[in-house]
């Protein structure tokens, strides 16, 4: 029980590392991650505002990693055009997209002021 249990922390972590290594949109994501803490040490960001940074950047990366699996998922069920398969797909990016636009706003919230003071 033990066992499996450490060894789920192994399948997820390979999955981040293909994450990574596979998905441009996940190294932007990253990238961008990293900008934001790089600005967050800069600006001085109060406890409160770090929190909701970490949890902004480590949704970011949860749900590209979720559209990552539903594309494969849906590429792995069927190899041809269909209809809900283009909707299943689209439907996962739109959600990142959603997380993406809500994410830069908050972050416009927290430090366009401070850049400004």
């Amino acid at each position: 029980m033990l066992g499996s249990f450490i060894k789920s922390f192994h399948y997820a972590w390979t999955g981040i590392k293909t994450g990574f290594a596979k998905e441009r949109n996940m190294k932007f994501h990253v990238g961008a991650g990293l900008a934001v803490v790089i600005c967050g040490l800069l600006t001085g960001l109060s406890y409160t505002e770090w929190i909701l940074v970490i949890m902004l950047i480590g949704g970011m990366l949860a749900l590209e990693l979720m559209n990552t699996a539903i594309e494969r998922t849906v590429d792995l069920v069927t190899g041809e055009y269909h209809p809900l398969a283009k909707q299943a797909k689209d439907l996962a990016a739109g959600a990142v997209f959603v997380y993406a636009v809500a994410s830069a706003v908050v972050g416009c919230i927290l430090f366009i002021p401070k850049w400004f003071s």
